[in-house]
């Protein structure tokens, strides 16, 4: 009938054996005649007009297929997910335009989080394209509030426990597409994400923190090659995090590590900071000058732009430390002489830590004299009073019972 150019007469019969599909419920035959009273038909129709995206003449068809797609599909949740995978090339044309904002407007339209039949690893690379285009924009509050939607432990879950087979009256998930990273990849971008984050903020702990995550990634543990700048800037960042328990333990744990061996001048780096001795600044500083600049060449990127600055002040910090563990009272000039500064930048730093709480200690300016002695309140000098006198009692008991025992010894021998 086509090729006899009667095409009204052909689509006629095609609405007459559409309604007769429809009418008996046979899903099968409405998707072939693209009716939308089903939801079947209209999830065919949508992932049949998909696939003629990357078959677009020009970009300007590409974009309003896209559009009319995302159209289609908005407010029907039997189509959620080919909504979301058109929001996500629709937000990649607009990115490679150079609309990096309208971009991450659109792909924050989409909460891939409640899609049920959506792949998991999916759901975590749309939430991580998310993340991405808000760094991009340099939208750090948003780029936070998306990155809590994924747990760290999800990327340590054992798939081999997930159950294979639903059960009935579950929703099937749907197979992840091929260019969808695995959950190692996965892994590895998030915290790349994070550090980008947390460099922002110069918070060293934390970037530590990632790249020790991208360090037990099997695929990075079985590359010298990747597993080296990685431990490098482990290194780094603990060196650069300021003092307390998490980074003591931390910097611990990291010179257990074998691995460090391979690198001696970064295990040196960190035996330093546990050893409780003074850092002559000046001699650091040769030493590691060269490593420090050969970072912005590796694997994970250059250090922060204050990284330079916070390694002098992590330094100093930790010879105050030292000299609070050997001094009770020490004058500011003796201090600034050993901290190689001046009584003003030394009395700087040192107030600096006294108000972080990383120590404990008092100056006495007319008197030029800095105090580290902890102040006790009343009742450990009232408990510290009772168990000397404890002492004291407990020893002249012990004296008389042995000034007791002579006095026996001898009259026993005069009486012989």
């Amino acid at each position: 009938m086509e090729s006899q150019g009667n095409l009204e007469a052909q689509i006629e019969v095609l609405l007459n054996v559409e309604k007769q599909m429809r009418l008996a419920g046979d899903v099968a035959g409405t998707r072939k005649a693209r009716r939308g009273q089903l939801k079947q038909a209209v999830t065919a129709m949508v992932q049949q007009a998909m696939q003629y995206i990357d078959q677009t003449p020009d970009l300007e068809t590409r974009i309003e297929l896209t559009k009319t797609l995302n159209s289609v599909s908005a407010g029907k949740i039997y189509v959620e997910i080919e909504r979301a995978r058109l929001t996500k090339k629709l937000a990649k044309i607009k990115e490679e335009q150079g609309q990096i904002a309208e971009a991450a407007d659109l792909m924050q339209e989409i909460a891939v989080e409640t899609f049920g039949a959506m792949a998991k690893t999916e759901k975590i690379a749309f939430i991580l394209e998310q993340v991405r285009l808000c760094l991009d924009r340099q939208d750090y509050v948003r780029a936070q509030i998306l990155s809590r939607k994924i747990s760290p432990r999800v990327f340590d879950a054992d798939t081999s426990k997930e159950k294979k087979k639903p059960k009935e009256g579950e929703n099937i998930v749907e197979e992840a597409p091929d260019d969808i990273p695995s959950m190692p990849e996965l892994k590895h971008i998030y915290y790349e994400l994070m550090i980008r984050y947390y460099s922002h903020h110069n918070d060293y702990l934390e970037i530590c923190r990632c790249f020790m995550a991208i360090y037990e990634i099997p695929s990075v543990r079985e590359n010298q090659e990747q597993w080296i700048p990685v431990l490098r800037k482990i290194c780094w960042y603990l060196v650069l995090s300021p003092h307390g328990p998490m980074q003591s333990s931390l910097l611990n744990s990291t010179l257990e590590d074998k691995n460090l061996s391979e690198i001696p001048l970064f295990k040196s780096l960190l035996k330093q900071l546990v050893t409780m001795e003074v850092i002559q600044w000046t001699a650091f500083w040769e030493a590691y000058k060269d490593e420090f600049g050969n970072e912005k060449n590796l694997l994970g990127g250059s250090l922060v732009d204050k990284a330079a600055e916070d390694l002098r002040q992590r330094i100093i910090e930790h010879n105050i430390l030292v000299v609070s563990n050997y001094y009770s009272r020490i004058t500011l000039k003796r201090l600034a002489d050993l901290l190689c500064l001046g009584i003003q930048e030394a009395e700087k730093h040192l107030s600096e830590m006294v108000v972080s709480k990383a120590l404990v200690a008092k100056i006495d300016r007319p008197m030029g004299v800095v105090c580290f002695q902890v102040a006790k309140d009343s009742n450990e000098i009232l408990n510290s009073w009772a168990m000397n006198l404890e002492k004291l009692l407990d020893l002249v008991e012990k004296s008389c019972h042995q000034i007791h025992k002579e006095t026996m010894v001898n009259k026993a021998v005069l009486k012989v």
